[in-house]
């Protein structure tokens, strides 16, 4: 070497830390490498590739399903109540009871027009009509009209009107219940019921279409008991 200011024994001077290294500046990566920009969500997120919905899409249907399912599941239960309700009723009302309406004042006192009553269709499908009982029929003539009767003798029974009073074999009977104004003068029989018949009359007397006029009721022909009239509330009673 030709150097002249080479010293081999010259001592360098002391080199402080932050000399001794010195970290490199961060250098930014080009734009073409650069890490994209985080998705900020703006509308709702498109399928996913695949044809997957995105998670918020599927939850929305998911509930909107639900919610269809529990009232399609409240709409079935409620019908199965309305047809039970409706089996019921029309095994009551073929079998136990029905409502009547009274038409007419064939029945008065003891029952007015327009009175609501309840039939006991059970009674004679158990037992057999007592005279005296109040009775919704058939109308033999014309058995789609339908009347309320009470029951004056049955089969084996002799029958006779005379002047408007009832006897039934040879007995007067008691027909208090008649207010002298709605009493008869007229005549009928004697007669004797058939077997299966039964001799009906309207409480009515003098304004009633009944046994004297168009003759016996069969009893397949007799609804049932009047049990009850509940309407107007005033005058519901048993009988």
């Amino acid at each position: 070497m030709s150097d002249t200011n080479y010293d081999p024994y010259r001592v360098p001077p002391p080199v402080t830390p932050a000399e001794a290294y010195q970290a490199p500046e961060p250098v930014s990566a080009p734009d073409a490498l650069g890490a994209p920009e985080p998705l900020v969500a703006t509308e709702p997120v498109p399928a996913m590739a695949g044809g997957m919905p995105a998670p918020e899409g599927r939850l929305a249907i998911d509930g909107g399903a639900l919610r269809l399912e529990r009232v399609v599941e409240e709409v079935v239960a409620w019908l199965k109540t309305l047809a039970s309700a409706a089996v019921y009723a029309t095994l009551i009302v073929t079998f136990g009871f029905q409502v009547a309406r009274v038409e007419g004042q064939s029945m008065a006192p003891t029952l007015a027009d327009q009175d609501r009553l309840i039939v006991n269709k059970l009674a004679y499908r158990l037992g057999e009509p007592v005279v005296g009982d109040v009775v919704m029929l058939y109308y033999p003539l014309r058995p789609e009209k339908s009347f309320v009767k009470r029951v004056i003798a049955a089969e084996g029974d002799q029958v006779k009107v005379v002047d408007g009073r009832v006897y039934r074999n040879d007995v007067l009977m008691d027909d208090s219940f008649v207010p002298p104004d709605f009493r008869s003068h007229d005549d009928w029989g004697p007669q004797v019921i058939p077997e299966g018949y039964y001799f009906v009359m309207g409480d009515h007397r003098n304004n009633s279409s009944d046994s004297r006029h168009w003759g016996f009721v069969p009893k397949k022909y007799i609804i049932g008991r009047v049990q009850l009239r509940w309407w107007p509330l005033p005058t519901a009673r048993l009988f």
